[in-house]
């Protein structure tokens, strides 16, 4: 008689609970570059400052300003950073829902006012729902 072996619990990363799009990936990379520079504002400052009215003459007279910066983001730029920027972009996922709904929904409003002001015939309301008719243009 063979042993069946019994699969074990499927593995699920709370983490990152599903794949993202490159666009959102994206998102979530501008989050963790956002972090990273928060870090090392201060380092970033100095440097800037000591570049501003420099051009090649940047590279050695902000030498030690350019290598604190760089050494400070390198610190800071890790996987938990990265994981960190992940589940502050899951956190806010519901706040970018409602804040495109607001805005669509502005918009919705403006056409509305803009077709009524300038004499145009309303939109039919049910435009978005499945199966409806194209519009003719």
């Amino acid at each position: 008689m063979m042993a069946t072996s019994k699969p074990g619990p499927v593995q699920i990363n709370f983490r990152n609970p599903i794949p993202l799009s490159s666009s959102q990936e994206a998102q979530v990379r501008e989050l963790y570059y956002k972090r990273v520079r928060g870090y090392c504002a201060d380092e970033i400052r100095e440097f800037a400052s000591c570049a501003l009215g420099r051009t090649i003459s940047a590279t050695w007279a902000c030498r030690q300003q350019r290598l604190a910066m760089n050494n400070c983001m390198i610190a800071h730029a890790s996987q938990e950073e990265q994981d960190a920027a992940r589940e502050e972009w899951f956190a806010t996922r519901d706040d970018r829902r409602r804040e495109r709904e607001a805005k669509e929904a502005r918009r919705k409003e403006q056409e509305k006012f803009h077709r009524a002001w300038w004499g145009m015939p309303p939109l039919p309301e049910d435009d978005e729902a499945p199966g409806a008719p194209e519009a003719k243009r």
